[in-house]
């Protein structure tokens, strides 16, 4: 008979070796840290719907490590860990590391694969990585559950229900489709859908990194407006998350019976698929490309296709063809302009267009809280608001979208498709234009019968006199500078009044420090703007000639562009390109129009100039010294893209020349860097303060100028900085960007801020170093101590500089002369 104590102890031995046995064996879903998956190796989800192992693909012989479904006969692949590097030959192994990460290694230990580290990782001592029924892998702390990876943050080709396509704010991760090379090569192909959060968030694919194929729309509470079949369904649920912390779209199934993906294929097709068991293989349920109207931008700005039209193109209701000869060849890139030309004077009213998907909303700004009607209010005091519209159509509308670009990618929707909604653009008021046509005609016919015969006695000696002035004029401001060849066109004054309508006061656009700028409109249609100096400013002939021959041949993208030049008797004009969101300043500082500028258009913005200032001191013909960089010196296209202008104030250096010394100092307060104030020296680096003080004039929406604070008496260089030395850097942000901002950003943008205005030159960075920083490129070195961080009183400041006495602009746009900070 055999022994109690014997036989329990033989049972608790056999029972504590399988346990032993069982756990250093893979489990079914789990891969353990003292465990390796070798090439022939599986793990199963818990149901076995999927597999993670080594495969090939094809007729290739490379193995590649992923995850493909197990319950389905072709086994697709959904993901692949080393899509960019296969192994050669079956002799890959993944293990869990100790540190939490997964490692694929080769036979000879060289790494060709890793998961990425992630913010959300914390300390673990028992990293797991298991596979999940929804086809996720996922490494965690077995313990607390914590997760540290998961592979559903870096797809494929494949978007599986469940899965995130959108931006994590908070770990700067970015989750995007991207195709196949091929069938046989999963690594990185042409075309990419990705989520684009420029304005209000939409999805398009893109092909090579710059092409827009296609544009998948934006958000409208049922589905994106581009990707037909995401409305109410029986099978799926849509999700749609914007917050401060992520941007994502995903969907989920309502019945989990059957398969579905989504996936981008190798010619750039964005299919919604799903697994038949009756012909055992994947059936298409929705492809967002279904028609040439998808093609991205097809009809050019302001203009709408059709499938049901022919032509498919045609301009919306108040528009006209911009290049009528090219529309006649069906080429309708070119787009279409206003019937008429659009200012405050003129008015304007609203056309509603209906069931329309709507148009690219990159250069756009949004409310989920406010009516329609608060919607238009906001767009009709606006005059850079192009359009409005609902951002959600559930529930008869809510929300409010509104546009400051030209709009375009618009089409109409299929009828009975359910992705159009209204759209509301603003138009001439036509009855506003009839009036005052009616009321021009009959002045003209007074002024003509009472001065047309002094006019036609006068005329013959007019134009001889002003012919001669002309050609003396013109050729002394030639002469300044015979050296250079200008090579800009020479305007006449005639076409420039007729531009600008007579130089009227509804076409201007600011006051400078020597003269007025207006918008005109050239006889080709073309918009531009044009600074006119003041016949009254001795000063201004010189900083004239100096722009002219400063910025004749620069040509970069974040630097507006010079089209020419007027001077005529005692006019002299700048043409340049139109920016039509006029300046930084106007929306920076503006109570309404801040709430238009979100984070990702301010980073963008920060990037920009910094790119322009990189060009002017770096990659010009000649070194280049703005020295009169501001926030109304920053201008924005309609794509709110950044361009620096008035380079009046400019200074050109050699190649060997490094800084200079004035007598002269000239500027505008709030951007001048101390050893220029008090020394008149200036060099690239005085550029880089001003770069600084504007930084941080972005992120907070604060004028450096005028800064108060309850608790102090700093301005807001010395704000930020008390802010960055207590650890709260955070509180800076201006209160207007709500949630929209990305931590990292900020912070960096801050740091770069504040390295920009440091006291001395020598410590401030170079702007090829500021593009490094703000790209997130190697260690930030610590910032010291800002110049001019303290408000000072007028007899402090010109006890210290002396500064000769001459007027200062009433606007307090350029100056010759420091007051007190």
């Amino acid at each position: 008979m055999e022994h109690p104590k014997m036989s329990c102890f033989y049972y608790s031995f056999v029972l504590l070796f399988i346990l032993i046995t069982t756990r250093s064996a893979i489990a079914i879903d789990t891969i353990y840290s003292n465990q390796t998956l070798k090439d022939g190796d599986t793990i199963l989800s818990p149901t076995q719907i999927f597999q993670l192992g080594f495969f090939s693909l094809g007729n290739s012989s490379l193995r590649y490590l992923g995850i493909r479904y197990n319950s389905i006969s072709t086994g697709t692949v959904v993901w692949v860990a080393n899509r960019k590097v296969p192994l050669v030959d079956p002799t890959g192994m993944l293990k869990v590391n100790d540190d939490g990460t997964l490692q694929l290694l080769s036979v000879d230990q060289t790494l060709i694969w890793s998961s990425q580290s992630s913010k959300l990782a914390i300390n673990t001592s028992n990293p797991v990585a298991q596979l999940l029924d929804d086809g996720n892998l996922v490494l965690k702390d077995e313990i607390s559950g914590n997760l540290i990876w998961q592979s559903f943050d870096y797809p494929g080709d494949t978007l599986l229900p469940g899965m995130k396509l959108g931006v994590d704010r908070v770990t700067g991760t970015n989750r995007n489709l991207t195709s196949w090379k091929s069938s046989d090569d999963p690594s990185s192909g042409s075309y990419t859908v990705w989520m684009d959060i420029n304005g209000y968030p939409q999805l398009y694919n893109m092909k090579d990194e710059s092409i827009y194929q296609q544009r998948l729309g934006s958000w409208n509470g049922l589905g994106f407006s581009g990707m037909r079949g995401l409305g109410p369904s029986s099978f799926y649920d849509f999700e749609f998350v914007l917050n401060h912390k992520e941007i994502y779209y995903r969907y989920t199934l309502v019945n989990n019976s059957f398969y579905t993906r989504m996936t981008l294929d190798t010619q750039g097709s964005f299919y919604q698929l799903v697994w038949s068991d009756q012909s055992k293989s994947w059936v298409s349920s929705m492809m967002t490309f279904l028609d040439v109207c998808e093609r991205y931008a097809l009809c050019g700005v302001y203009g709408s296709c059709s499938i049901t039209n022919s032509p498919g193109c045609a301009c919306l209701e108040g528009f006209e063809p911009r290049q009528p000869e090219e529309w006649f060849i069906n080429d309708w890139s070119s787009g279409c302009k206003h019937e008429n030309f659009m200012t405050t004077e003129n008015g304007h009213n609203f056309n509603k267009l209906s069931n329309m998907k709507l148009p690219d909303s990159r250069n756009s700004w949004f409310s989920n809280t406010m009516s329609l009607g608060e919607c238009e209010n906001v767009c009709t005091r606006n005059i850079s608001c192009t359009a409005y519209a609902n951002t959600d159509i559930r529930g008869g509308g809510s929300g409010c979208l509104l546009w400051f670009s030209e709009l375009i990618d618009i089409r109409e929707a299929p009828q009975g498709d359910g992705s159009g909604q209204d759209i509301y653009v603003k138009v001439f008021d036509t009855n506003i234009i009839g009036d005052k046509k009616t009321k021009k005609k009959s002045q003209l016919k007074v002024i003509l019968s009472t001065v047309f015969p002094v006019v036609l006695l006068s005329f013959a000696l007019i134009l001889y006199v002003w012919r001669t002035k002309k050609k003396s004029h013109h050729k002394a401001f030639i002469n300044e500078d015979q050296n250079q060849d200008l090579e800009l066109p020479l305007f006449s004054l005639g076409k420039m009044v007729k531009a600008t309508s007579n130089f009227s006061i509804s076409n201007k656009l600011g006051q400078g420090g020597f003269g007025a700028v207006y918008k005109g409109v050239l006889e080709e249609g073309q918009e531009i703007a044009v600074k006119r100096l003041s016949k009254t400013s001795r000063q201004g002939l010189v900083e004239f000639q100096n722009e002219v021959i400063c910025i004749a041949k620069l040509q970069h993208r974040n630097l507006v562009k010079l089209l020419g030049y007027c001077v005529q008797g005692e006019e002299k004009m700048l043409i340049y390109e139109y920016m039509p969101n006029k300046s930084l300043d106007s929306f920076l500082f503006d109570e309404n129009n801040s709430l238009l500028l979100d984070w990702p258009q301010r980073y963008h913005i920060i990037n920009g100039i910094a790119r322009g200032l990189l060009y002017l001191h770096q990659d010009s013909r000649l070194r280049i010294i703005h020295r009169d960089l501001k926030a109304s010196n920053v201008l924005l296209d309609s794509n709110m893209n950044p361009k620096i202008s008035d380079f009046g104030l400019a200074r050109m250096f050699r190649e060997y020349e490094t800084e200079a010394n004035t007598n002269k100092v000239v500027g505008t307060l709030g951007y001048i860097s101390p050893e220029y104030a008090a020394n008149g020296v200036f060099s690239v680096k005085s550029d880089v303060f001003s770069f600084g003080v504007l930084v941080l004039e972005i992120v907070s929406g604060k004028k450096n100028r005028g800064f108060s604070h309850q608790d102090h008496h700093d301005n807001l260089l010395g704000h930020a900085w008390r802010l960055y030395k207590e650890a709260y850097p955070l509180k800076l942000v201006d209160a207007a960007l709500g949630g929209s901002w990305n931590v990292s950003e900020v912070l960096q943008s801050i740091h770069v801020g504040l390295s920009c205005v440091q006291q001395h030159a020598e410590d401030r960075p170079s702007m090829s170093l500021v593009i490094h920083m703000l790209g997130g490129e190697g260690a930030l070195p610590l910032p010291k101590q800002p110049g001019f961080f303290t408000e000072a009183t007028k007899s402090e400041v010109e006890s210290t500089l002396i500064m000769p006495q001459v007027p200062v602009s009433i606007n307090e746009v350029t100056i010759t002369q420091l007051d007190a900070r």
